[in-house]
C-alpha cells in the first residue's frame, strides 16, 4: 500500500470538478453529483451540501461512502474514470480553514452562499484508464489498521 496516490490518479481528480457521492442508510442507497475540490496534502476531497439533504443525512448515520469522477466519452480507447470510498465528515479548525480556502479559490461564486463544508477522507482509490491499455487499473488504499 502506498502513501499517496499514483500521480496519475491524482491529476486525472484535479482535471475534474464533478463528483458522484454514494451513501447508504437503513439498505436505501442515494446518490448526489457535488462540485469539489481535491486538497493534496490531506488526499481529501472537499464538497458543499445543506443538512437537509438526502445524502447528508444518510451520512450523518454512516460516515462510509463511495462515489466516482469520470471523463465523459464515447471513445473506448479515452475512457477514465475513478471509483473512490472515504470516510465523511465535517472539517473543525484548521482543517475547515484549509479546505474553506482550497474551495471557494476553485469555486469563488461559492462566497456569495452559505457553505456547509464536507470532507471526505480518501481511504481507497480505483483508476480504469485505457489510455494505458484496455482495462488498465491503478489502484491505491490507506491502511487503515491501528498498531500499538
Amino acid at each position: 500500500m502506498a502513501e499517496k496516490p499514483d500521480s496519475r490518479i491524482v491529476e486525472f481528480i484535479n482535471e475534474h470538478h464533478v463528483l458522484t457521492l454514494a451513501t447508504s442508510f437503513n439498505e436505501e442507497p442515494w446518490c448526489a453529483n457535488c462540485f469539489y475540490v481535491y486538497m493534496d496534502d490531506e488526499n481529501s476531497l472537499v464538497f458543499t451540501s445543506d443538512f437537509d439533504t438526502k445524502h447528508i443525512q444518510q451520512a450523518s448515520h454512516n460516515i462510509y461512502v463511495a462515489g466516482t469522477i469520470v471523463l465523459e466519452t464515447s471513445i473506448i480507447g479515452k475512457i477514465q474514470g475513478v471509483q473512490f470510498q472515504g470516510i465523511i465528515s465535517q472539517p473543525q479548525g484548521e482543517l475547515h480553514e484549509r479546505a474553506k480556502k482550497a474551495y471557494l479559490k476553485r469555486f469563488p461564486i461559492a462566497m456569495l452562499m452559505e457553505t456547509h463544508l464536507w470532507v471526505v477522507d480518501l481511504t481507497y482509490l480505483k483508476m480504469t484508464d485505457n489510455r494505458l491499455g484496455f482495462g488498465k487499473k491503478l489502484i491505491w488504499s490507506k491502511d487503515l489498521s491501528f498498531q500499538k
